[in-house]
């Protein structure tokens, strides 16, 4: 039978690089950040500290994501991870495009409306 002690030596320690990143439209944040290969994405986020600087971020509410993806708290990382936290949108994309269509607006790329061009 294995002793407890050879168990715990057996398990090297290894410690990825990854970053937590939050946006808000004043402020952004990106912090780099060395853990453990086995932690997940919540225990990621605690350790950063992000939450004592945004009391607004509820990770029962908020969704999380790996470089644009999203992903469960739950989810493992690995070296170079960039655990995005995501604010709930303002306004439901869908719905803008259907009020400018009703409106008889069209949009350009990006967003917005339309120029016109003369006819040549």
């Amino acid at each position: 039978m294995l002793s407890a002690q050879w168990l715990s030596m057996a398990r090297e320690i290894r410690v990825i690089n990854i970053e937590v990143v939050y946006g808000h439209s004043d402020k952004q944040v990106l912090l780099n950040l060395d853990v453990d290969e086995a932690t997940t994405i919540e225990e990621a986020i605690k350790a950063s500290g992000i939450l004592n600087q945004f009391e607004e971020i509820d990770l029962s509410v908020n969704k999380v994501g790996v470089f644009g993806k999203i992903a469960k708290l739950s989810a493992g990382l690995i070296a170079g991870d960039r655990i995005e936290i995501y604010r709930p949108l303002i306004a439901d994309p869908k719905e803008v495009r259907r009020r400018r269509a009703a409106e008889g607006k069209k949009m350009k790329k990006g967003g917005g409306d339309a120029e016109e061009k003369p006819a040549t």
